[in-house]
């Protein structure tokens, strides 16, 4: 029998009607509480822990720049600009300057006039400010490890600007029409915080060459980014800087509104003597076992970050020999001798495990 039905006198139930009634019941609220879960999690204002965590350190962020700089108290800013605040540097947080850069002083000479004292006093280049200001756009290029990002953030600290920096994940959102936001949200920022550098690292892999076979999105995002970068307002004081080790790879229209370009190459000789003196300026060396010119010469083709990993491999060998003679199975020997850890020697940089497999020689 396909229907069953319970006579209560003058109530008749149909228990299959019933069935599918409980049955359309709970599909609704299935639906109901799907559609509801997807809505939360894409919207700005998601309770999940991460999102909440996210928030209360743009808010910390906010309350630190507003404390240094009272004049951001009377701006407000979207949430999507709160969003962003996590990827802020503020020069009071960056360490590098262009004393802690070894080897690239006329690339920093450049860097001082053409760049910096534009940002910083645009009232000395007023008799010509219509052909004189600090460039939209500026591409350090070079091989890895040769110091560009650290050009950036010293850029950053010597100017006294805000310094954006962004990754794609920072840029890109699952939700249709949110990255074209964010992007907005870049730009708008940084115009409310000018002086403010919008620093992307790996610039090739978010502005590469574009064609018919690009994602839709992706093509939007683009085209938003560059319409946004044309329609810059700020006198100057808004900096789009980038890094890349493949320049080949960036789209020709980008190309164009970077026109401040620094090669970094690997450094020479002299170079390297300058990065090497800076890195061991507080490291004690043998008076009479330590050769740096033949340091210098057995380390060509090593770019500055090769050298620093050099070192530190130089003084883990002195710190080895230190650590066996005192200790033994994680603990002090009672017998160990109180001397301290050696001065580094030449041969601390070319002992075995000194060297580097560095895939930047060439």
């Amino acid at each position: 029998m396909n229907k069953f039905k319970i006579d209560f006198g003058k109530f008749k139930v149909d228990l299959k009607l019933l069935g599918d009634l409980f049955f359309l019941t709970g599909a609704g609220l299935s639906m109901y509480y799907l559609v509801s879960h997807l809505l939360n999690e894409g919207a700005m204002g998601d309770n999940s822990v991460k999102a909440k965590e996210a928030r209360k350190k743009s808010s910390n962020v906010l309350k630190r720049i507003q404390a240094v700089n009272p004049e951001l108290k009377n701006i407000v800013f979207t949430e999507y600009e709160k969003s962003l605040l996590n990827c802020l540097v503020t020069p009071e947080d960056i360490s590098v300057t262009f004393d802690d850069i070894g080897g690239l002083t006329n690339i920093i000479d450049d860097l001082r006039e053409s760049v910096i004292l534009p940002l910083t006093e645009p009232d000395l280049f007023a008799t010509h400010s219509s052909l004189i200001q600090s460039p939209k756009g500026v591409l350090f290029h070079g091989p890895p490890g040769c110091g560009k990002t650290m050009l950036a953030k010293a850029i950053a600290k010597e100017s006294g600007a805000f310094f954006l920096s962004l990754r794609m994940s920072t840029i890109m959102d699952k939700w249709y029409g949110e990255s074209n936001k964010i992007v907005d949200a870049v730009f708008s920022l940084a115009n409310k915080l000018q002086p403010c550098i919008i620093f992307i690292d790996e610039i090739d892999s978010f502005l590469r060459d574009r064609s018919s076979s690009d994602h839709e999105v992706s093509a939007m995002l683009k085209a938003e980014f560059m319409t946004l970068w044309d329609g810059l307002v700020s006198n100057g004081r808004i900096m789009v800087m980038g890094a890349t080790n493949r320049q080949n790879d960036i789209d020709a229209a980008f190309l164009r509104r970077l026109p401040k370009k620094f090669a970094i190459g690997r450094p020479d000789a002299s170079q390297r003597r300058s990065i090497l003196n800076k890195i061991l300026k507080e490291t004690t060396v043998d008076p009479v076992d330590f050769d740096m010119d033949y340091i210098v010469t057995h380390t060509q083709g090593l770019s500055g970050s090769d050298l620093k990993e050099l070192c530190r491999e130089a003084a883990l060998n002195a710190m080895r020999e230190y650590i066996r003679k005192n200790f033994k199975n994680g603990k002090k020997v009672e017998l160990a001798t109180n001397d301290a850890v050696r001065p580094l020697k030449t041969g601390d940089f070319f002992a075995e495990k000194a060297q580097i497999p560095s895939s930047t020689i060439d």
